[in-house]
């Protein structure tokens, strides 16, 4: 059954693999998209009895039988059939083999297109939400753990070469921070996202005179996108959206692991884990392997190139809707896992990570005391490049001498790390995408 067939003749060969080709996988990700397709059905269904298109009566039926599949999507028997394009044909059957004429109403006013799309923008609410919590924890863990470990001190590097003193403290917080604006970026996708496309049909709008404000209501989206057209030119766009997103949350979880496999190495040695959180070798008996951060920063690094790859599927389109999108799901839809995934494992190295005790008391950090040394001299008095001269003269003859006690207090430094500024502006970014309001509309929507 297809939406769009006008006869049930049985298909040729060459139709049949013409169809092979075209549906491809999206069957298998389009059950991802079931419950959101059911809620998309409901709202318009509601709507279309306030317009006169269906009965009270007509709509009341069609949103408990739709309440129905709801229950199945969500106890997992919910499956398209051998024969059936997709899941808003599957759907539209069982509307019709329940309710007869009544379910074949359902699909007036609208086309598969907008279909498809407020499904993807449901299913990218959903997904975006469930990745926010995900990272709001490892926050919290990086936070506390920062906290935690500001009196152990690190060695610092620029170009990987030694350069001055930092800590543990330091070194997690500034991850902390990152996910602040990565949380940030992806309030703007999400912002994007929670827009209503539904009545825009196949991008051209509908000669009946739908309410597209009171789907929008009905499903909790923010606004509406109101342009027909650009609700469809939309599709595309706001996947690469949100690609970037999850994308910048990927490069602060990768670069996160390539420090911990660097800190792990022995020439390092400046953390260490459980062996049970480590892998071996084969043949060398030693080795103790950072193979979780490795798989991190791998999964991470591929997904970072998730926008470019979407850029180029959607590259030279025109408006309109065109059959190149149907591929981006594959692409998309595992990559909210996967990063979840992600973080999940690291937030599992990281609450376990020991860290070396007076690291920097070894002779082999002494350099990284350096600027300490000219920062005294010009609070003594002395100019500062003078001071510079000074210190760097001492160290090439050998009669450098410094302390290793520190006076770092400004914001944001060793000594001053300002984790619970940083933890109050996740919180702000947090509450700012009002999640609670869109769960409300679709708790109304299935009572």
């Amino acid at each position: 059954m297809k939406l769009w067939q006008k006869d049930t003749a049985g298909a040729s060969d060459v139709a049949k693999q013409v169809e092979r080709f075209t549906v491809g996988n999206d069957r298998d990700f389009d059950l991802q998209l079931a419950p959101y397709d059911v809620l998309g059905n409901i709202a318009h269904a509601k709507m279309l009895a306030t317009v006169g298109l269906l009965t009270n009566e007509e709509a009341d039926q069609l949103v408990a039988e739709l309440r129905k599949i709801y229950e199945q999507v969500l106890a997992g028997s919910f499956a398209i059939q051998e024969g059936i394009e997709d899941v808003h044909s599957q759907v539209e059957y069982q509307l019709t083999q329940e309710l007869g004429d009544v379910g074949k109403k359902i699909h007036s006013a609208r086309s598969r297109n907008d279909q498809v799309l407020v499904d993807i923008k449901l299913f990218l609410r959903a997904e975006i939400e469930k990745t926010v919590v995900a990272i709001e924890e490892f926050f919290h863990l990086l936070n506390t753990r920062s906290e935690e470990l500001k009196a152990h001190l690190l060695p610092g590097y620029t170009h990987l070469q030694l350069a001055m003193p930092s800590s543990f403290g330091l070194w997690l917080g500034a991850y902390a921070e990152g996910l602040v604006d990565d949380i940030i970026t992806i309030k703007a996708a999400y912002d994007v996202v929670n827009k209503n496309p539904l009545g825009s049909a196949a991008g051209y709008g509908s000669s009946f005179p739908i309410n597209r404000t009171f789907t929008t209501q009905l499903l909790g989206f923010a606004d509406l996108n109101y342009n027909v057209v650009y609700a469809q030119m939309g599709r595309g766009k706001a996947e690469r959206i949100v690609a970037s997103a999850l994308a910048n949350v990927a490069d602060t979880i990768a670069r996160l692991s390539m420090d911990a496999c660097l800190y792990l190495n022995q020439n390092f040695d400046l953390i260490s884990f459980p062996a049970e959180l480590t892998t071996g070798s084969s043949i060398m008996p030693h080795k103790k392997n950072p193979d979780v951060f490795e798989l991190i920063r791998s999964h991470c690094n591929r997904l970072k190139a998730l926008p470019n790859e979407i850029m180029m599927m959607t590259t030279n389109l025109p408006s309109g809707y065109h059959r190149d999108l149907q591929l981006l799901k594959e692409h998309l839809f595992p990559a909210f896992t996967t990063l979840r995934n992600c973080i999940e494992m690291a937030g599992l190295m990281i609450s376990n990570m020991e860290v070396k005790q007076n690291l920097l008391e070894d002779k082999k950090y002494q350099y990284l005391f350096s600027v300490e040394e000219v920062n005294k001299l010009v609070m003594q008095g002395v100019p500062f490049r003078d001071a510079y001269k000074q210190v760097g003269l001492a160290i090439e003859g050998g009669e450098f001498t410094y302390s290793t006690q520190l006076e770092h207090t400004h914001e944001g430094s060793i000594g001053n790390l300002c984790n619970e500024q940083i933890a109050a502006n996740m919180k702000q970014a947090i509450t700012s995408f009002q999640f609670n309001n869109y769960q409300k509309a679709i708790d109304e929507l299935l009572q």
